[in-house]
């Protein structure tokens, strides 16, 4: 699996629910910050498809000079899968794309690439900055549970997620690739969390009394089920390649999952139904 975003998303349920309420003067500001975000990741979704297709056709400057263009630009670029092998050949075609459109406004191309590159940037930045803000709350809420309360302040807590995160980036030398090792388990996990996310808003939902839980229930069913398949696929093909670092991380990672909806299943179906029994499980965590 390696769909990580579009309609759902587990690492955008953690921004959600972990960072963004903090930012927000009143619980009603989060329906204008969340239906108008998604609004305007929509559309920039739309202009960077006409950057890849339109700004592409424009020009398209080959290795030894030549400048194709239309068919022919669109053709080269889009002909095989081998022009999106690496990062750097999947974001090329984003930013040359826009330099081209902005050259047609009048913006010259090496200041256009430049503002591109700026742009693209920002959201590495961006999400590296929410990812490591995330763990820390994580790491935080684990101190506190474990009772070590050397490691639940916010300085420790951030310290270890950076620390944690750098030694893995450069486990594998300096070119700071050693993440690409759980790269194949990123699709997958991040998914079977936001099938988790909407297992946890369906128990609230229950407890808020009607039928209003059905709106979270039927896609978190529909999740459940395709992430735990293309978790087991996964597993297989890990086993059949001998990648026991992989066997065993994501192994470890359904069994958590299972384990984690199991509860939710018990908590929904219990007859009381209260707060205290999603406690107990971990649910409302």
């Amino acid at each position: 699996m390696i769909i990580a975003c579009g309609a759902i998303s587990g690492f955008h349920s953690l921004v959600a629910s972990g960072t963004s309420p903090k930012q927000v003067a009143k619980e009603l500001d989060c329906q204008f910050v969340g239906y108008g975000s998604m609004l305007l990741e929509g559309a920039l979704a739309v202009l960077i498809l006409i950057c890849v297709g339109a700004g592409i056709g424009m020009a398209l400057k080959l290795g030894d000079g030549t400048v194709l263009t239309g068919q022919a630009a669109w053709q080269h670029q889009y002909s095989s899968w081998i022009g999106a092998k690496g990062l750097s050949d999947k974001i090329a075609p984003v930013v040359i794309g826009a330099a081209n459109i902005m050259g047609a406004f009048g913006v010259p191309e090496a200041v256009g690439i430049t503002l591109m590159g700026v742009f693209i940037a920002s959201f590495a930045g961006t999400t590296l900055d929410t990812s490591v803000r995330i763990q820390r709350y994580v790491v935080s809420e684990l101190a506190t549970d474990l009772r070590i309360p050397y490691l639940a302040n916010r300085w420790s807590a951030t310290s270890f997620a950076v620390v944690t995160a750098a030694g893995l980036a450069f486990a594998t030398g300096a070119d700071g690739r050693g993440a690409m090792v759980l790269w194949p388990l990123f699709g997958i996990s991040n998914q079977l969390l936001a099938a988790l996310a909407l297992l946890v808003i369906t128990l609230y939902l229950k407890r808020k009394g009607g039928l209003k839980f059905l709106v979270t229930a039927v896609p978190c069913l529909v999740m459940l089920v395709i992430t735990s398949w293309a978790m087991v696929r996964n597993e297989i093909i890990f086993l059949a390649d001998e990648n026991w670092l992989l066997v065993t991380i994501g192994g470890g990672i359904f069994v958590l999952a299972l384990w984690m909806t199991v509860e939710a299943f018990v908590t929904f179906f219990s007859s009381s139904g209260s707060t205290g029994a999603a406690q107990k499980s971990g649910v409302s965590a």
